[in-house]
């Protein structure tokens, strides 16, 4: 009872994808907009190929040197900057955040942590142990774990009318990190989605990460990005959505999962040399029996080049612009927000945020214009019909005809 399904009420049984679409067992289409582990499309024959292939040569653990490895390791480095040059390969996204936190640690010397409130960094038990978005419904805060106001301009505790929310904000933290001092703790690391996704889909506002930093790496603290969910082109403009930021921002530390594999179990830490080298320093060697494997190496390189050949990071940055435009009429058009099920529209959608009132929208890369418009066509007539119910009510209330 602890698993839950998608529309627990009427599950779906899903039995074929391809592309942005699902299919049920009774041939139903469904128009994913949820699925951003199949980030190039679900099935994406490149991926499949490369998979197949691979399998019917070698799949070991990455005890060998093997081509794929390295090949993969030099085809993410050039999509990061230069001095996030190591890397280590694992199987999902926690299991990368896992990892980074060890270093943090190690780096530092150093056990707190700093996160953004209503985060969600994975299910491992160091992990719900930095997630309030879980913590708080389980055994509480730990003493070693910080909390910061999640950086929302929007309806956050400083916002766009504010004269400076990106200072306001990073101070916050650098108040956390005082009081911390003041108890005798140290900051080991500030953990974020570069796009905090839990959360409520916020976009942090640019320089914020900067000022973070400083106050961290002045603490004598690292920077982790958590790109699990957001990374390889999705945000358009960028690769990463760390980098929304500006070109200045570097963390010390990104983590990635999720898309990196196109739903296969493969993750990935990237850091510096230096982190890297303290890491090792314990002497206890870092293995992980699947992590890097010949496979899944493979399939990370062919979803890296169908993002390139088939251009999906400038896909998302047109599709998405074309999105926000719909959107943006649809907020002047209607006044009201209310809970809007798509599942009888054959779209699949979920809700996000402390109040499960943000739409999510983290479709595969191939979403397109028309499956756009599809969906906010399909919204201006479920709020249309929802404010002619709410209108009827009123009326009937006060006794009008």
């Amino acid at each position: 009872s602890s698993c839950k399904l998608f529309y627990p009420n009427d599950p779906l049984k899903i039995v074929k994808a391809r592309g942005q679409y699902m299919y049920d067992e009774n041939g139903r289409q469904y128009l994913d907009c949820i699925n951003n582990v199949a980030h190039v499309g679900h099935c994406h024959p490149d991926v499949v190929k490369a998979a197949h292939e691979q399998n019917q040569l070698l799949n070991t653990n990455s005890r060998y040197l093997h081509d794929n490895l390295t090949d993969y390791a030099e085809r993410l480095s050039e999509k990061l900057p230069e001095k996030l040059c190591t890397f280590y390969f694992l199987n999902s996204g926690s299991e990368a955040n896992d990892l980074a936190l060890r270093m943090a640690r190690q780096f530092t010397k150093h056990e707190d942590v700093i996160v953004l409130d209503h985060a969600y960094h994975g299910h491992l038990t160091s992990l719900i142990d930095i997630s309030p978005y879980k913590f708080r419904n389980l055994e509480g805060q730990k003493e070693w774990v910080h909390v910061a106001p999640a950086p929302d301009t929007y309806r956050g505790l400083y916002r766009e009318d504010h004269e400076d929310p990106v200072t306001a904000y990073a101070t916050e933290v650098k108040n956390i990190i005082e009081q911390a001092h003041k108890k005798g703790r140290k900051i080991a690391a500030f953990f974020a989605e570069s796009l905090p996704s839990v959360g409520g889909q916020i976009i942090p506002p640019g320089g914020y990460f900067q000022q973070v930093a400083e106050h961290v790496h002045k603490a004598g603290g690292v920077f982790v990005a958590d790109e699990i969910q957001v990374g390889f082109g999705r945000v358009g403009k960028h690769f990463w959505a760390f980098q929304l930021q500006g070109e200045e921002f570097i963390p010390d530390i990104v983590t990635m999962g999720k898309p990196i594999g196109n739903g296969h179990p493969i993750a990935c830490v990237a850091t510096t040399k230096e982190i890297a080298e303290a890491f090792a320093a314990t002497g206890v060697e870092y293995f992980n029996t699947f992590g890097g494997n010949p496979v899944s190496c493979a399939i990370g390189l062919a979803v890296l080049d169908v993002i390139e050949k088939e251009q999906l990071q400038i896909h998302a940055t047109e599709v998405g612009n074309f999105l926000m435009k719909l959107l943006t009429e649809q907020k002047i058009k209607h006044p009201i927000i209310g809970d809007v099920r798509l599942k009888e529209e054959y779209i699949l959608l979920s809700t996000d945020g402390p109040g499960r009132n943000v739409l999510k929208f983290k479709p595969p890369m191939c979403f397109t214009m028309e499956d756009a418009k599809l969906v906010v066509d399909t919204i201006d007539k479920l709020l249309t019909d929802m404010e002619k119910e709410h209108t009827n009510q009123e009326k009937t209330s006060t006794g009008s005809i």
